[in-house]
C-alpha cells in the first residue's frame, strides 16, 4: 500500500504558526496614549466588546468603531457614533482611554457627551501599577 508523507505538511503548519504568532501582536490598532496607572478591579466580562473612546494628549477624540478609528472626531460626531452603537447594541460597555497628560476637562467632556448619547455608564481605562 502507498502511504502519504505528512512531514511536509507539518513543516508548513509550523511555519504558518510562527507567522501568526509574530503578526498577531502587530495587529493592535488604535491611538497611542499613555494611560495613567492605578490599582483597580478589572471590568467584569459580559461577553460584549466594549466601545472605547480615546482622548489623546492633544485633547482629540477617537472612537474604536468604523473605518476611521485613527482620525480625530468632533463633539457632534462622537455623540452620533456612540448613539448609533447604543441604538444598535444596547448595553454595550463604554470605556474612556484618557492620556496621562491630557487636561482633566477634556476627559470629563468626553464622558458627558457619551452619557448624552445614551450610554448608561462610562468606565475609565488605566494601566496596572508597575
Amino acid at each position: 500500500m502507498s502511504e502519504i508523507n505528512v512531514v511536509p505538511y507539518i513543516d508548513v503548519m509550523l511555519v504558518l504558526l510562527v507567522i501568526f504568532m509574530v503578526t498577531t501582536p502587530l495587529l493592535t490598532q488604535g491611538v497611542a496614549v499613555e494611560l495613567p496607572q492605578a490599582s483597580s478591579q478589572p471590568v467584569p466580562d459580559k461577553n460584549k466588546e466594549p466601545l472605547i473612546v480615546t482622548v489623546d494628549v492633544n485633547g482629540d477624540y477617537y472612537v474604536s468603531i468604523g473605518d476611521d478609528q485613527d482620525k480625530p472626531i468632533n463633539h457632534d460626531q462622537l455623540v452620533q457614533r456612540v448613539a448609533a452603537v447604543m441604538q444598535y447594541k444596547p448595553g454595550t460597555p463604554v470605556l474612556v482611554r484618557g492620556d496621562t497628560k491630557v487636561e482633566y476637562g477634556k476627559v470629563v467632556i468626553a464622558m458627558s457627551l457619551i452619557q448624552k448619547a445614551g450610554a448608561p455608564s462610562v468606565g475609565l481605562l488605566t494601566e496596572p501599577p508597575q
